[in-house]
């Protein structure tokens, strides 16, 4: 990083072809381009093949995580977060009076999971560099693992036991497995092909996910209906897009870390809620026009608010370019 101040500029060269991509997505699925059939093959490939390559690409030679803190503190503060999130979120369900257990279990699970993916990756490449993007998908695993845990309790009215087969897939075993490599120095005797090979596909991840995004919010759309759930809106959009902002913020400023992990605290702060509570709630019998009334407005409002927290975070924990 050089000491040149990242501008909001800058943050919204790369905040906008993330929203463009799933617009496109919205269109091809609006269209039938994309049509619901197809998401499956996509997503099989999407998770088990592209994310890899791109967790190895990011991972293997990172110079980053030979710091043993990035490994240890990342994961611990992505599942704490969640956790804040969520406890925010059920103490308003009390101030809003919900008393429906789905709709309080919704609400707290889409507030509380916030975009750790496929929107926050392309940032780190484009605002940071390739170790921050390295510290990001070690952060996730502690934001899968709460998603797994906290996040399927509150869909279940009983709260349903911790599995490993939950947590256990191709991306943490991938990551894991390139964390080893990385420490094995593996950058230096993998075959250069190889390395290329598996960089194209890692670069094929970013677009593909969030052209599903956008997919999957077109199928949901029509069951989105503002009017009738104000409060739920107003409250989700100021829990996700401005107090939890705040409190991910005086985290990075307050945690003695790397600048990697204060660098993915802030794009993880501007995040809005994730996508991916949409399906576990159906999945799971969650109040999917909840789940709707979340995340679309936090994702409409959050094209505002994305690069105004990123650039909060730049100044305030003295990240730089």
């Amino acid at each position: 990083m050089s000491t040149t101040l990242i501008s909001i500029h800058i943050v919204l060269q790369a905040v906008a072809p993330i929203f463009v991509l799933a617009i496109c997505g919205l269109l091809m699925r609006r269209y039938s381009i994309l049509t619901a059939e197809a998401d499956s093959s996509l997503l099989k490939l999407s998770i088990n093949v592209l994310s890899p390559c791109l967790a190895f690409d990011s991972i293997v030679g990172n110079k980053a995580l030979h710091n043993p803190s990035n490994l240890l503190i990342a994961p611990i503060v992505g599942y704490s977060t969640v956790a804040i999130g969520v406890m925010l979120a059920l103490i308003t369900c009390r101030l809003l009076k919900l008393k429906d257990n789905k709709v309080k279990g919704t609400f707290a699970l889409t507030v509380g999971i916030y975009n750790y993916g496929y929107v926050p990756l392309p940032l780190a490449l484009y605002l940071f560099n390739k170790e921050t993007a390295g510290v990001l998908f070690i952060h996730n695993l502690g934001v899968d693992i709460a998603l797994w845990t906290i996040g399927v309790a509150l869909l279940t009215e009983k709260g349903e036991r911790f599995s490993f087969r939950n947590v256990i897939n191709v991306p943490l075993v991938s990551i894991i497995f390139s964390v080893l490599l990385n420490f094995m120095g593996a950058e230096n005797w993998i075959p250069k092909f190889l390395s290329i090979s598996i960089n194209m596909l890692g670069n094929c991840s970013i677009p593909i996910g969030v052209i599903l995004i956008g997919a999957t919010i077109d199928d949901y759309l029509e069951e989105f209906k503002p009017n009738d759930g104000k409060p739920i809106i107003i409250s989700s959009s100021i829990l996700r897009l401005l107090i939890l902002p705040l409190i991910f913020l005086l985290i990075g400023y307050v945690l003695p870390c790397s600048k990697e992990l204060k660098a993915v605290i802030t794009l993880q702060a501007a995040m809005p809620s994730a996508v991916l509570p949409i399906v576990l709630t159906k999945y799971y019998g969650g109040d999917v026009k909840t789940a709707l009334r979340v995340i679309i407005s936090t994702s409409i409002l959050g094209l505002i608010t994305i690069p105004f927290w990123i650039q909060a975070g730049v100044k305030l924990l003295n990240l730089s370019r």
